[in-house]
């Protein structure tokens, strides 16, 4: 039996930020519902088991209770009572989000606190908002004394802005591309932003179908920083970020994404509302997520709008002006040396190659380090001014436009100019040369500079602060979860049970420094502690699906498809009677494969590109001959259940590509430690893509079919027994005559 649910910490403090979806039942406006318990002691369900729950909540939504989600829910919840980290691994069809969801709507309604969700996609967030936590909060009232309540909260920048809508502090001509009644395509895309304006409840992005570009929705939004806060916005009353906010802190359950909760972790400053627990979902994409969240880019275009937006506020036409400047200069002075460092910048730039910088060329430190100085000195100037305009909003609008601008600039040349220590180890962040393909020619040639490790962020901002459960469908990379633990900043142990047998020599071994398993123990609460956990599949694998691996086939080169490859991929489709999704590790080779079957097979083929992803997919659902072949998108972001889908067909172990700055960076870090920079990088991410590309194949219990891997290393190499225990324990066979076979038996089936 479970332990019985006790209400334990973790209250709100008194006075709290808040942000929700709709009013919450019962609870006047800008006030947190208090414990169930303290509303009716009748209904405490302090001792009630959370099994009970989540039976309740199953049989509420029509479901079908399934052992591993029992499981997943007992962890979670012994996780959130006694403060133990937890990774736990669901299989698809588990139905894990009612397993985390059940303990954590109880702990926040009997405890009076929060818990957050962070999911990496937006599909997952809409599921949980409009489909999971509905049906929840009506099933578990009876027992839990009230309805648990929930919003949704994204970062400043997926709300539309209010006072850039009604023209406040519009960007300077030279960054204004049109205007919204301009006869283009992203003019018309503005006034469709105006048009919803007027009826969204929300003004949130994601709500608007279809989309719009970047450069579209920019017009109408703003970034945190630039906000000037909602006290002095003439539109701050109508704030569609500052209701969400509030909303957000008077629920028990706040579902956000992994790159706000990133940017909780890195700012000092509140971003999501008061919370003990987090539970991160699609949690094998989160050190990708928070390494987004952390990395700057830097380009000549970028510092020079930053000297155009200094110009509004500084002075003016760029001619001295009598105010004194900071630094010694005029106002003019100072814009003048900021656009020369911006100008002597982006001349030195033709001159780096593209990819990975291991040495800092003098010409670039040079134009870097003026380019520092300069932006600091207009910020200091700019914030000097700020103190003088306060009381204007457009003024102090412009003016938090420009420091943005300018202090993204002062510090990502810092940054950039910091990370080539002598001892290659310890360095802090990795750079690299984004240089634009021939038919990229608007983009610019740009600066990147991303951290090289986040496990340090993750362990000192994120779980040392609250407890922490982490899930995927696929978290055990090579059969431990220790190669995703690493990359967390978790320490190393026998926390994940069950070793590899005779494929523990194919693990990574540690890649030096870090916290030992015993670093954690006896911390208490919100230490380092952590279990792991997998709770299995109700899929029965060797029956459901195959595993083939073409052993025959060559290994793979740099030179496109080989014949072999492209012969294989069209005699496996025509035993399965279409029904593929092919999975490429390139779009080149996507591409290629298209081009060369489109006009051989006697089956609809699609390709990524063709149109909308999410058109080609429901086309692909639609018609069962069809094949839909693309990339890395397609890799986590398909769900087709049903005979649609038969045959998925990966054509090479993805490994990062040799020259991935950041990922062959890692792997040399990991080297220079003395550990095993291939396995601990290279295959680690290898093996989890496998795994998420081989879990598109079983949606549910009826779901029968192949993963077909043309790549013959996954069979022959030593590393391969590690890549193959990341996945499904499939029935696996390296004979071409038996895969056919199974194929065309599957699709004799369907006739």
């Amino acid at each position: 039996m479970a332990a019985p649910i006790r209400s334990r910490g973790g209250s709100r403090c008194p006075g709290a930020p808040s942000v929700a979806r709709g009013t919450v039942p019962g609870v006047p406006t800008g006030e947190k519902q208090r414990p169930a318990q303290a509303a009716d002691p009748a209904r405490d369900t302090a001792g009630a088991e959370v099994t009970a729950l989540l039976a309740a909540a199953v049989a509420g939504i029509g479901g079908t209770e399934r052992t591993g989600q029992v499981d997943m829910a007992k962890a979670v919840h012994q996780s959130i009572d006694t403060g133990e980290h937890l990774a736990v691994q669901a299989g698809t069809g588990t139905g894990k989000s009612l397993a985390y969801l059940v303990p954590a709507a109880a702990h926040a309604v009997i405890t009076g606190s929060s818990v957050v969700v962070a999911t990496a996609t937006i599909a997952l967030q809409r599921q949980l908002i409009d489909r999971d936590l509905p049906r929840l909060a009506m099933a578990l009232e009876p027992l839990l004394g009230r309805p648990p309540t929930f919003a949704i909260l994204k970062g400043r920048g997926n709300y539309l802005c209010q006072y850039r809508l009604h023209g406040g502090a519009p960007e300077e001509p030279g960054e204004t591309l049109f205007d919204p009644g301009a006869v283009s395509a992203v003019g018309k895309q503005v006034q469709r932003l105006h048009e919803w304006a007027a009826s969204t409840e929300t003004g949130d992005r994601d709500e608007l179908v279809p989309g719009v570009e970047d450069r579209a929705w920019r017009q109408v939004a703003i970034s945190a920083k630039e906000c000037i806060g909602a006290a002095r916005c003439p539109n701050g009353s109508e704030c569609f970020a500052e209701r969400a906010r509030e909303q957000a802190g008077l629920v028990d359950i706040v579902v956000t994404n992994h790159a706000l909760l990133a940017i909780d972790a890195l700012e000092d400053f509140i971003v999501l509302p008061e919370h003990d627990v987090v539970v991160i979902d699609e949690a094998h994409d989160l050190v990708s997520r928070v390494t987004t969240a952390a990395s700057r880019e830097l380009s000549a275009p970028g510092a020079e709008a930053a000297a155009r937006r200094a110009a509004r506020i500084i002075g003016g036409s760029g001619k001295s002006s009598p105010r004194a400047g900071m630094a010694g200069g005029t106002d003019g002075e100072l814009l003048d040396q900021l656009r020369e460092a911006a100008d002597g910048f982006g001349k030195v730039l033709p001159g780096i190659g593209p990819g990975r910088l291991d040495v800092l060329a003098e010409p670039l430190a040079a134009a870097l380090t003026a380019l520092r100085a300069a932006a600091a000195s207009c910020a200091a100037r700019v914030r000097a001014l700020g103190k003088e305009v306060s009381d204007d909003a457009e003024r102090l609008a412009v003016g938090r436009a420009a420091l943005a601008a300018l202090t993204d600039v002062a510090d990502t040349s810092e940054r950039i100019l910091g990370a080539f220590g002598a001892d290659i180890a310890a360095r802090p962040d990795v750079v690299w040369m984004d240089r634009p393909a021939a038919d990229e020619r608007q983009r610019p040639p740009t600066l990147h500079v991303a951290p090289l490790e986040v496990g340090g962020l993750l362990s000192e901002r994120v779980f040392r602060r609250r407890t922490v459960v982490l899930t995927s469908a696929t978290l055990a990379v090579g059969g431990s979860f220790e190669p995703l633990a690493r990359q967390w900043g978790l320490p190393l142990g026998d926390q994940d049970g069950d070793r590899l047998g005779d494929q523990e020599r194919d693990r990574p071994a540690s890649d030096g420094p870090g916290p030992a398993a015993g670093d954690a123990a006896g911390e208490g609460r919100h230490g380092l502690a952590w279990s792991g956990q997998d709770v299995g599949s109700p899929f029965d694998h060797p029956r459901s699906a195959i595993l083939y691996v073409a052993r025959h086939l060559p290994p793979p080169g740099r030179d496109g498809l080989p014949a072999a490859y492209l012969t294989e991929i069209r005699e496996l489709i025509d035993a399965a009677g279409g029904r593929t999704l092919g999975l490429f590790s390139s779009m080149r080779a996507a591409r290629q494969a298209t081009e060369q079957l489109r006009g051989v097979l006697g089956h609809p083929l699609l390709c990524q590109g063709d149109d909308a992803t999410a058109q080609l997919v429901r086309q692909f659902a639609e018609d069962e001959a069809t094949c839909l072949f693309g990339t890395l998108s397609l890799w986590q972001g398909v769900d087709v259940p049903g005979p649609a889908l038969q045959l998925v067909v990966i054509d090479r172990i993805p490994f990062p590509r040799p020259d991935d700055p950041l990922a062959s960076a890692r792997q040399r870090a990991v080297a220079a430690r003395g550990g095993n920079g291939f396995m601990t990088v290279a295959a680690a991410h290898a093996g989890l893509l496998l795994a998420q590309g081989a879990g598109r194949l079983l949606r549910t219990m009826e779901d029968k079919g192949m993963v077909a891997v043309l790549d013959p290393r996954l069979a022959t190499a030593r590393y391969g027994g590690f890549l193959r225990a990341s996945l499904p324990p499939f029935w696996a066979t390296t004979d071409p005559a038996v895969a056919r076979a199974a194929l065309r038996r599957l699709a004799a089936a369907r006739v």
